[in-house]
């Protein structure tokens, strides 16, 4: 009766008896199984991808070093996707025998990989194609998966590599780019590369190198350009009208480990002298000197994110952000950000170069913090969580820059921007016949063009937190851009300072220049009304309360009625499609009605107006001035307006 002793030792000898079999086995028929697994990986890829790959010659050297000759991936009616000269590696054994595939050399002499598109298609559309998984998001444990991802990729990546001659081709419709790796060396964990740019007349080499250890998972590169002038990022110009350049990127990965079934990954990215053209971004280059992102990833089972110990650099500006997505009994996106408190001028100078031209020039004294709160659960989409606030303290703006703040005070000249072409001077002053200060307005439109444009502005400080909200939701929900939230404060500093222009920059301007506006109390409420009515646009080549009483009704806008009050306040939108409100009998069209018996119910509700006010609403509107011109001649025209459409006023 054996003891339980010796059965271990009886079942470890076993066990390693069974290993060296199998070494054996495999040594002597390890050439064999190569051609067999080439084999099985040439009828995979012509089933699943139509694919024809080939190799001239396979062998093993040893037990771990595999040679290869002339390897070829060729799509079926398409242009070559990969071709390699000359391929020697090896593998750890042990990995290997354990079921992983763990590479320790690697050498290419020759080849490239090459990305195609024309007209009969693209060479590697078969690797787009998803598959069906049996198993649902729900089931997705994003921690394991990460982990298992980027193991067996870090896994592929060889302790020491040689590469010579190896090309990186894109073609697309005729688009072509070249990346041409002249050298790229890994040894002692020491990475040098010398990799040669080219696209069309352009040439640019560009070198990577630093430290890196796929088995330690850790890494610390360096991204320049060995003559020290910027890398152009080529291809996406020609493909986007998108501009970029960089002097360095410097990259660090200094953990990536399971703790307690979460997946942590932490290191930096920076980047220096960054610059970015394109025209939603801004008119002219955007560049930032200095930008680094310190990172904490995190993936638990059903949540992944930045987590808030992470730190977003630009400049002289630091920020704490905190993002992320988890998908448990509901999908829940969270989005937070911190600026602790910080001197305003070092803000002011820390803005990138072109995304806030307004602002150059600008100084400003005191200091600020400012914290964003955003949360969005998809099953309740009208729960969702939106909290701004800016803390200031001792804030003051004493110079301004290009947008000067202070002139709505006095008598300016104010010029519309149309499709980026400069309108006709309009004098926003009393020297204008046609300006018309706030007193002689008619009281209607002044509450018609509040309620349906801004009801809380004589209340807020620029913003309206809960618009936005509600703005969000709608736009989440249609999964477009169908609502905005802009307030008559955001238009005017549009209308005034900025363009019409829908740029990233120019929105980032408004949100700051409104807040300087209404927070440092730089004009009244009144006068801001006031000069809003004088400025905007009510028709084709009007401008200003004064211009459009007379074009529509030939009235002075003291003596404007409620229902004509109401015609003016919903064309505001879309002012110069005003014509198409009609039908052929010069009768306003349903939906034109349906929105003025909307906006009298929301003014009889808060108390606006009372019933005797709506006497003769139910008569026919009267267009009498010049704009009868474009009633007769609007079948000639393109039409600017959805005559199905019913606005809510934002509210």
């Amino acid at each position: 009766m054996r003891t339980k002793k010796q059965k271990f030792f009886l079942f470890l000898k076993l066990f390693l008896l069974v290993i060296v079999l199998g070494v054996v086995v495999l040594f002597f028929f390890r050439n064999s199984l190569l051609e067999e697994a080439i084999s099985k990986i040439d009828h995979k890829l012509n089933q699943d991808y139509h694919c024809q790959f080939h190799v001239k010659s396979a062998q093993f050297h040893g037990l771990s070093d595999l040679e290869f000759e002339e390897i070829t991936l060729v799509p079926q009616r398409a242009d070559t996707l990969v071709s390699i000269k000359s391929l020697k590696t090896s593998v750890n054994f042990w990995q290997l025998f354990f079921g992983n595939i763990q590479l320790g050399k690697l050498e290419i002499n020759k080849g490239f990989i090459q990305l195609v598109k024309n007209k009969n298609g693209r060479n590697f559309d078969a690797f787009l194609q998803h598959k069906k998984e049996d198993k649902t998001d729900n089931q997705i444990n994003y921690a394991s998966v990460a982990y298992r991802i980027l193991s067996k990729t870090l896994n592929l990546v060889p302790t020491n590599m040689n590469v010579k001659g190896f090309a990186f081709k894109m073609d697309d419709m005729g688009n072509k780019v070249v990346f041409d790796f002249k050298q790229l060396e890994l040894e002692n964990k020491k990475l040098t590369s010398l990799i040669t740019v080219k696209e069309d007349d352009f040439t640019q080499n560009w070198s990577l190198s630093g430290f890196a250890d796929p088995r330690d998972r850790k890494a610390d590169l360096t991204f320049l350009n060995p003559k020290k002038d910027s890398i152009r990022i080529p291809y996406l110009d020609k493909k986007f009208h998108l501009k970029t350049s960089f002097k360095t990127i410097h990259f660090n990965l200094d953990n990536l480990e399971m703790s307690s079934g979460d997946l942590h990954i932490d290191g930096y990215a920076s980047i220096n002298d960054f610059k970015i053209n394109h025209a939603k971004i801004a008119k002219n280059d955007v560049a930032i000197k200095n930008a680094r992102f310190d990172y904490k990833l995190v993936f638990s089972a059903r949540c992944m994110a930045i987590d808030s110990t992470s730190q977003v650099t630009i400049n002289a500006i630091k920020c704490s952000p905190y993002l992320s997505y988890t998908n448990d009994t509901a999908k829940i996106y969270a989005l937070k950000l911190n600026i602790a408190k910080m001197k305003a001028q070092d803000f002011i100078t820390s803005l990138p170069d072109g995304l806030f031209s307004h602002f150059k020039g600008m100084e400003a004294e005191g200091n600020f913090s400012y914290n964003l709160n955003f949360k969005f659960n998809k099953n309740h989409p009208d729960a969702i969580v939106f909290e701004s606030k800016l803390q200031p303290e001792n804030l003051k703006i004493t110079k301004y820059g290009e947008a000067d703040l202070n002139k709505l005070n006095a008598e300016f000249t104010y010029r519309a921007i149309d499709k980026g072409v400069e309108q006709r001077p309009i004098v926003v002053g009393l020297s204008n016949p046609n300006y018309t200060p706030l007193h002689d307005i008619s009281p209607y439109l002044q509450k018609c063009v509040l309620t349906s444009e801004d009801p809380s502005f004589f209340n807020h400080r620029g913003f309206i937190n809960e618009a936005f909200k509600q703005s969000i939701a709608k736009n989440i929900k249609t999964k477009k851009f169908s609502r905005g939230a802009s307030t008559i404060s955001m238009q005017l500093i549009k209308n005034v300072f900025l363009t019409r222009q829908k740029t990233l920059s120019r929105k980032l301007e408004e949100i700051l220049l409104v807040y300087i506006l209404e927070n440092n109390h730089i004009a009244s409420k009144e006068r801001m009304l006031e000069v809003y009515f004088n400025i905007i646009e009510w028709g084709p080549n009007i401008y200003g309360i004064g211009e459009a009483s007379h074009f529509y009704f030939q009235k002075r806008p003291a003596d404007l009625t409620l229902k004509e009050c109401m015609f003016l306040a919903t064309i505001i939108p879309k002012p110069k499609g005003f014509m198409y409100r009609f039908d052929s009998e010069n009768k306003l069209k349903a939906f034109a009605n349906q929105q003025n018996s909307l906006l009298t119910r929301l003014m009889l509700r808060r108390n606006l107006i009372n019933a005797n006010d709506t006497m003769g609403q139910h008569l026919p509107l009267a267009i009498s001035g010049p704009a009868q011109f474009f009633l007769k001649n609007k079948s000639a025209m393109k039409p600017e307006i959805d005559s199905t459409a019913v606005e809510d006023f934002g509210l």
